[in-house]
């Protein structure tokens, strides 16, 4: 609906803390029916790309009602932000650099991000952490996956795994703004050793930090499986409604000086702009479910098979009250003319009556349909995986009129703007994996995507919105890993990516698709006193779509092409356990990232401004954990996050400059396991972010416009920003009890 918008080593154990989960010199390990719907999109150490592995006990010792992207703050070259301020709600995460568009996301090997768009909105999937079996974050291109290609990161992710025992789990947890979640969880285990039923259901309200920046969010999980020798069935059900009161607005440098929680989102006004209120409905309604079948089958001892199917309906609209006064002195939107809402001008009197105040909506209602089929192949020298997807997606976009002050002969919920984009994907990819020998292997895969995208009807404005577009990409990628012992290995790989443009990108322009090559050069030691790696990785790209720091009217990243472009640089990570007790999991990403010869209009004039440093890319991304382990039933972990300044925009303007901030986070956990009891467990959780009540911003935007008017014939280029503080010093406290 809205804009939008994981640690090789980081963050192990508990507190939100995971460790990296691969072993240097490991034979392939024998593959689960439940990993093989995922197994041909993910990666391991055998092939040489960073990755991150993350199991859901990690994740469940965070999980107190914050976002997925909240929960993963802490992995390598991963910055995270939160419009509400306090990470319920829309969340948005950046790899490398790279936003949420540039990450591939999968859920059991189906396409999540929106076909249009190429957002993740984890808002509309509240909780799903809690029916997340594990989670693969790959940084760069990484391997073949489904749907757009990774230009900064893919993410996979895998549900709830069968549970040979039943269970009942109840989760609450709450605390600053307001914050409550409730979680119930239930499973039957298997029935007659081959039936399992399994479901959740979730509810999380919050005021927010920012003001008015509430969320009524929940969302359901359910599944159906049937298992046996060397069949695994599973149907699935999952969703969510989310109803988010908008705060993608930000404020200036004054406000955020003044008052860091204002959001002018549904301001009213009188005739003279003095603020009367704000509008109670300016809000984000969106539903959305998924409908899953996958089929898993053991063909025989090396070969393996699965199918995938899956639907997914969504629809909702945001609200918004648009008001006179704002429009003519403020926003300049014109929403409140009649020309945009496409009615006829009338006379009252000797008055042409030709504008409003009202309310609209504008709606998304759509479909997604995905067939997915992959073969893969293990033997002790070698792995092959093929796979092969087929998708269709038709979204259909309008807007409605639901009231106005001064309107009249307007039938009910008129529409002024509609119109219907339909994108149709094929992929297939073949890769594998060869031992040379003992030391030496090898790596290939070759990915063939063909798309074609159209859009037929008109955007508010009203303006004519028409798209015809039909891609073929071929993206190979190769590398060798050598494993000299059992604690060492190094790697290197080369991939090529190609990405086309989205949905935003042709509304503000003729965009081009964007090529990748990407260099990854990495070493990794794993022993039982240290585990270390360094990833080094060199991106260059051709006709980038850098996001430009503008948003548009709906809070979506505005983005354009640029020439040439680089991304640097080394990531590094340790584990160290010491004093039997502790453990210690620092990491660094420190990253060049480079628009070249980067042109710009500045006061009329087209200027050469050399190199500049892309948007939202900081050099600087740091964590630091420390984990306290007194006895196996109390936790304490301290996790501090650096992200180094940033410019929002590609100009290297002082007034895009976002500061650079420290934040530390402390998580308690306590486990009981009584005897004789109902219960079989309690887990008591304390989440206390922002430690030592740092006032910081993680996210902005910049814009620029040319003023013409203020002195006849100069033309002077005019700079703005806005801020999306977040919260200081705030607190969830969670109970979990096992029946």
């Amino acid at each position: 609906m809205k804009k939008n918008l994981f640690t090789a080593l980081l963050l192990g154990t508990l507190g939100g803390v995971y460790a990296q989960k691969q072993q240097v010199g490991d034979s392939l390990a024998q593959i689960s029916l439940e990993e093989v719907k995922v197994n041909g999109l993910r990666t391991n150490a055998k092939q040489p790309m960073p990755f991150t592995n993350v199991d859901k006990n990690e994740l469940a010792e965070r999980n107190l009602g914050q976002d997925i992207p909240i929960l993963l703050n802490f992995l390598p070259s991963v910055v995270t932000t939160s419009d509400a301020g306090a990470g319920v709600g829309y969340t948005g995460i950046r790899v490398r650099g790279s936003d949420a568009t540039r990450v591939n996301v999968t859920i059991n090997g189906i396409p999540y991000n929106d076909a249009e768009s190429q957002g993740t909105f984890w808002v509309n999937l509240p909780d799903f952490a809690s029916s997340v079996e594990s989670i693969q974050l790959q940084r760069g291109v990484g391997t073949s996956t489904n749907g757009p290609g990774a230009f900064g990161a893919s993410l996979n992710l895998l549900t709830d795994a069968l549970r040979s025992e039943g269970y009942a789990n109840w989760a609450v947890s709450g605390g600053s703004f307001n914050t409550l979640r409730n979680t119930l969880k239930f499973s039957t285990g298997l029935l007659n050793d081959h039936f399992e039923l399994s479901g959740r259901l979730s509810k999380i309200t919050s005021d927010g930090y920012v003001d008015r920046a509430a969320s009524n969010l929940k969302s359901y999980f359910l599944q159906g499986a049937f298992k046996d020798n060397n069949t695994l069935i599973k149907a699935l059900a999952f969703g969510g409604h989310e109803i988010t009161y908008q705060s993608w607005y930000g404020i200036d440098k004054a406000t955020l000086a003044e008052n860091r929680t204002y959001n002018p989102a549904g301001s009213i006004y009188d005739d003279s702009g003095s603020l009367m209120g704000y509008y109670d409905r300016q809000e984000d309604n969106y539903r959305q479910d998924h409908y899953q079948f996958h089929w898993t089958q053991q063909l025989e001892a090396n070969w393996n098979l699965s199918l995938g199917l899956n639907y997914t309906y969504g629809r909702g609209y945001y609200e918004e009250y648009n008001d006179l006064w704002d429009d003519q002195n403020l926003s300049f939107s014109g929403a409140t003319q009649f020309s945009y809402l496409q009615l006829p001008n009338y006379t009252l009197g000797s008055t042409t009556i030709s504008s409003s105040e009202n309310v609209t909506r504008k709606w998304l209602d759509n479909d997604y349909y995905v067939g997915t089929l992959s073969v893969n192949h293990n033997s002790s020298k070698s792995t092959l995986n093929f796979g092969l997807l087929a998708s269709r997606y038709i979204g259909d976009h309008f807007g409605t009129l639901i009231w106005g002050e001064q309107l009249r002969n307007v039938s009910p919920r008129h529409r002024f703007y509609k119109n219907v984009g339909r994108k149709n994907e094929a992929s297939a990819f073949a890769k594998g994996t060869y031992d040379f020998n003992t030391q030496w292997s090898g790596y290939l895969d070759l990915q063939w995507r063909s798309l074609s995208y159209t859009v037929e009807g008109e955007v508010k404005g009203p303006a004519a919105f028409n798209v015809d577009e039909r891609y073929s990409f071929f993206n190979p990628k190769a590398g060798v890993v050598f494993t000299p012992n059992a604690h060492q290995q190094l790697y290197f790989s080369f991939a090529r990516a190609h990405r086309e443009p989205n949905r935003t990108d042709f509304e503000n322009g003729a965009p081009k698709p964007e090529q990748l090559n990407d260099f990854e050069l990495g070493w990794r030691w794993n022993s039982s006193d240290l585990q270390f790696q360094a990833n080094a990785y060199y991106m260059t790209y051709k006709d980038q779509l850098v996001l430009t720091g503008a948003l548009d009217e709906v809070g979506s990243p505005i983005r354009e092409n640029v020439g040439k472009s680089r991304r640097y640089g080394i990531e590094l990570e340790a584990k160290l356990p010491f004093a039997s007790q502790f453990l210690w999991m620092p990491n660094l990403t420190w990253s060049r990232n480079e628009n070249q010869d980067f042109f710009f209009q500045r006061d009329g004039n087209l200027q050469n401004l050399g190199n500049t440093k892309l948007s939202y890319s900081p050099e600087v991304i740091a964590t630091n954990a420390v984990v306290y382990t007194p006895s196996t039933k109390v936790q304490l972990a301290l996790l501090t996050k650096h992200v180094g300044e940033q410019y929002m925009g590609n100009i290297d303007a002082e007034k895009s400059l976002l500061a650079a901030y420290t934040v530390t986070d402390l998580n308690v956990r306590y486990v009981h396991n009584p005897e004789g009891q109902f219960f079989k467990q309690l887990e008591w959780s304390l989440l206390l972010n922002n430690l030592f009540n740092a006032s910081y911003v993680s996210n902005g935007y910049f814009y620029t416009y040319d003023d013409t008017w203020s002195a006849p014939g100069t033309t002077t280029t005019i700079e703005g920003a806005g801020y999306y503080p977040q919260a200081g010093r705030n607190l969830l406290l969670g109970l979990s009890i096992q029946f």
